[in-house]
C-alpha cells in the first residue's frame, strides 16, 4: 500500500489518530479519535481551540490554533506559537513524556516573552506563569496538570482585520 496523499498529491496521513495525535491502525474501533475541524474565521478557530483545550483535547486544540497563528500579523505570531507550544506540551504530558513537555514549555515561554501590546484577549502573564510552574514541577519530579486556556476574563475580541481565515488556511496549516 502506497503513502496516503491528498487531492493535490501531497503526502497526508489519513490513518485515524487517538486523542493525543498518535496514528492508529486503519479500521480501528472502540478508541476515541481526533476529529478534523475546519473553522471559518479566526474567532471561530480560537473559540473552538479553547473549547477543545478545556476538554483536554490538546492535539485538536493545537491544530485549530495553528490556523490562528498562520492568519495573524507577524507581531502576534510568536505569541500564538507560544500558546500552541503549551498545548503541545500538554500532549507530551498526556503521552507520559515529561522531558518533551519541559522542552515545549521552555520554548513557549521564550515565544510568549515577545508578546505584542495587543494580546488578542490572551492572558500572556498567566501563560508565562504556567510555563515556569510546569518547568519547576517537572524538574522537581512532580506531576503537572495541564493548564486551562490562557484567556483574559473579559473576553477581548480579536481585531476585525484578522477575522476571516484565508480560504486555504486549513489546508496550509495541516501541510
Amino acid at each position: 500500500m502506497g503513502r496516503d496523499r491528498n487531492a493535490e498529491g501531497r503526502p497526508e496521513q489519513r490513518r485515524p489518530r487517538d486523542r493525543t495525535g498518535r496514528p492508529l491502525p486503519y479500521g480501528i474501533t472502540g478508541v476515541a479519535t481526533t476529529e478534523l475541524h475546519d473553522p471559518e474565521t479566526v474567532t471561530d478557530a480560537v473559540e473552538l481551540g479553547e473549547r477543545l483545550w478545556n476538554e483536554s483535547r490538546y492535539f485538536e486544540a493545537h491544530e485549530c490554533l495553528e490556523l490562528v497563528w498562520h492568519a495573524v500579523d507577524a507581531d502576534a505570531a510568536p505569541m500564538w506559537q507560544g500558546v500552541i507550544q503549551i498545548a503541545v506540551a500538554a500532549v507530551h504530558l498526556q503521552r507520559g513524556n515529561p522531558s518533551g513537555a519541559r522542552r515545549l514549555f521552555g520554548r513557549a515561554a521564550d515565544k510568549l516573552a515577545r508578546a505584542p501590546r495587543d494580546t488578542h484577549g490572551l492572558d500572556v502573564a498567566y501563560a508565562k506563569q504556567v510555563c515556569k510552574r510546569a518547568i519547576d514541577a517537572i524538574d522537581a519530579g512532580e506531576s503537572v496538570v495541564p493548564p486551562s486556556f490562557p484567556r483574559l476574563p473579559e473576553g477581548v475580541h480579536l481585531p476585525q482585520a484578522i477575522a476571516t481565515l484565508p480560504p486555504d488556511a486549513a489546508r496550509d496549516a495541516r501541510a
